[in-house]
């Protein structure tokens, strides 16, 4: 399931990035891999709030549509 709909205060993996090439290494050098852990802190209009490792992240509606998590 993407992200945006993932559920709040549960620890997810990642399983995919539909993204190109570019976002995908941007979005690893902030910590969000395949197989990463990733908790959802708050989500609102498309725009998710994330704890990834020691540090929070806000990924708008576009990323956190492209980033699927089990």
């Amino acid at each position: 399931m993407p992200i945006v709909i993932a559920p709040q205060n549960r620890i997810l993996r990642i399983v995919r990035i539909a993204a190109d090439e570019k976002t995908k290494k941007h979005l690893e050098s902030l910590g969000i891999t395949i197989n990463g852990e990733i908790l959802v802190l708050s989500s609102s209009g498309g725009t998710v709030v994330c704890k990834i490792k020691d540090g929070r992240v806000a990924l708008d509606s576009r990323l956190s549509t492209q980033i699927f998590v089990a």
